[in-house]
């Protein structure tokens, strides 16, 4: 009988700090280094029901970028959604998910490495016994933590984590870093962190592209008509700027921008004017009003899409601003970023050296 892989789970310390774009990178620099990979999420919160099944979207996703083969892909074991958790709080549900946990990652993968992606933070999936904790001990599985900086205050984050993951920890991540805070974090964060036993294996620096969306991500969360080039809906946004303001205000503050959507009313001509003259990857126009048939010629040939939304302006931004907060890794441009990014900044080595993994071809001594 082979032995079993070893098991590495992604987790965070919050909700949206980057595991996926995390597993995407280290997946790909470790089958760069001729590993063999399986991966799974245990627990699913991003479903869509295709195929008359449900599926979560990020294992499809990773799982395809990754070219995974089915034995090596693990069963997500349960969606965290309101229906699931009122059956579990009736009683309805009593299934015993550490156990069901431990028979079907034990069935999977005879590679080298199993990367689990944990849940949002490190209590989600407590009530099921799916949290990051719970499954690192029913799967003995080293963790590697990812922390989105937000201030020097993330050290507090970081060290109430280790004092809960405790010798589990191989590593941690920071991500999405100010480039004026590089410096603070490198010099004095760092150290600190490693002198409390806290290795840190990258420190990623803040990136506009991998925050950024694409127009048909605005087009589904808004709901909106695409009045002109649906066929450039893979353009990406990276800032929403509101067109409230005179038209020479507006000129001046697009032109700071760039790659932006612009919200502004139906009837504000000139601002809309304006902003397809600058660095504007997509009109989103409220009020059901639609623009004159020169601007919508100007934006045809310019290449730039206009939506329209039934909705007012200001719920038009909180949907906007909701889904850059909530920015997913689904676009091969975000992709390719990520790993360039990874192979910049993350110590591969020293992981596979805390795992005790040798990369293929290299001789043990």
């Amino acid at each position: 009988m082979p032995k079993s892989a070893k098991c590495l789970l992604i987790g965070s310390t919050e909700t949206y700090s980057g595991k996926s774009a995390t597993v995407l990178g280290l997946s790909h620099q470790l089958q760069q280094k001729g590993l063999d990979i399986a991966y799974g999420k245990p627990l699913g919160t991003c479903f869509s029901a295709s195929s008359g099944s449900v599926v979560e979207e990020d294992v499809q996703f990773i799982a395809h970028s990754l070219n995974l083969p089915t034995n090596r892909v693990a069963p997500t074991m349960l969606a965290l959604d309101e229906v699931n958790v009122q059956k579990r709080l009736r009683g309805e549900d009593k299934t015993d998910y550490r156990q069901s946990l431990v028979q079907q990652y034990s069935q999977i993968s005879r590679g080298d490495l199993v990367l689990l992606e944990g849940p949002g933070d490190l209590t989600q999936g407590y009530l099921f016994d799916l949290s990051l904790l719970q499954v690192a001990e029913a799967l003995d599985a080293a963790v590697l933590l990812i922390n989105r900086y937000d201030s020097v205050l993330s050290v507090e984050a970081l060290l109430s984590a280790k004092q809960r993951v405790g010798d589990r920890l191989v590593g941690v991540v920071i991500n999405d870093i100010p480039t004026d805070k590089l410096e603070i974090v490198d010099h004095l964060l760092c150290p600190f962190l490693e002198q409390q036993d806290i290795p840190v294996l990258a420190t990623l620096p803040k990136n506009d592209l991998l925050r950024s969306v694409s127009v048909g991500e605005l087009v589904n969360q808004l709901n909106a008509e695409v009045l002109c080039r649906s066929d450039r809906l893979d353009l990406m946004v990276e800032s929403l700027a509101i067109g409230a303001m005179n038209v020479n205000s507006a000129v001046k503050y697009f032109r700071k921008r760039r790659n932006m959507a612009v919200v502004t009313g139906g009837d504000r001509v000139e601002i809309q004017q304006a902003a397809l003259e600058t660095s504007t990857q997509c009109l989103i126009l409220t009020g059901q009003l639609p623009p004159p048939a020169f601007i919508l010629n100007r934006a045809e040939e310019l290449e730039i899409p206009i939506l329209s939304v039934d909705l007012d302006t200001l719920t038009t931004v909180e949907i906007v601003d909701r889904t850059f907060g909530q920015v997913r890794v689904h676009e091969p441009i975000k992709v390719q970023c990520i790993r360039q990014l990874m192979t910049e900044h993350f110590d591969i080595d020293r992981l596979l050296s805390k795992l005790g993994l040798t990369p293929a071809g290299v001789n043990q001594k």
